[in-house]
């Protein structure tokens, strides 16, 4: 804006110039005090429309001067408006509550499904994450900082609980540490129904078959574990 202020100066002198008037002269024709037309010839101050609109009719610039000055002027009020807009965005920032992490696995966006939080990690809750991320037991294991018997056993339905509360709470940041792709695979794994899996007794599944269970619908029961 400086600059823009300076070359619209330069504009009025050159044109005072052509029109052979000293800053005094001028000044005397428009109204205004020499200082000022000095100041405006710096670029120290643009003044006010009508300041331009007596200049640009006294060294007869047939508008020119004018429509400068309104171009530097748009310039000026598009960057205060856009301080503004800054200051708002950072008002808003410092204002809004910090961002609590959640365990929810968001749909790519084509399918128009709604967003899924895991309530409780399970063993197929787990076995879906870690095929989600195309990992083997032993990288998804070192991926939660525990030991491959730790997620095997996890994994198996015969196991005697859940994992524990700290647990299930690697687990969340893990799911939402996953890229897009990752999380729309976790989905398609948990909602896909898998007959060899609804067949198995005692959580074992055929051989080759992947082991993850269908989720099950809001208005029926899990069976027993």
């Amino acid at each position: 804006m400086a600059e823009a202020r300076k070359d619209l100066g330069r504009h009025l002198a050159a044109w005072r110039g052509i029109a052979g008037m000293t800053q005094v002269e001028l000044a005397k024709l428009i109204c205004y005090s020499r200082s000022q037309i000095g100041n405006v010839e710096i670029g120290r101050e643009s003044t006010t429309r009508r300041f331009w609109q007596g200049a640009d009719a006294a060294v007869g610039a047939d508008g020119a001067l004018l429509a400068a000055f309104d171009q530097v002027d748009a310039l000026v009020r598009d960057f205060h408006a856009q301080e503004v807009q800054a200051r708002e965005r950072q008002r808003r920032h410092h204002a809004a509550p910090p961002a609590v992490p959640t365990a929810e696995a968001e749909c790519p966006g084509e399918c128009g499904c709604t967003p899924m939080v895991v309530g409780r990690w399970t063993g197929r809750e787990v076995r879906a994450l870690r095929e989600a991320l195309r990992m083997s037991v032993r990288a998804f294991a070192e991926h939660l900082g525990v030991t491959t018997a730790t997620v095997s056993r996890w994994e198996h339905r015969r196991a005697p609980a859940p994992p524990r509360p700290a647990a299930q709470s690697a687990l969340d940041q893990a799911l939402t540490r996953v890229d897009t792709g990752s999380k729309a695979r976790f989905r398609l794994l948990l909602t896909s129904p898998d007959d060899s899996a609804t067949r198995a007794h005692g959580g074992r599944a055929t051989r080759g078959r992947s082991t993850v269970t269908p989720i099950h619908q809001a208005d029926r029961t899990r069976p027993a574990s």
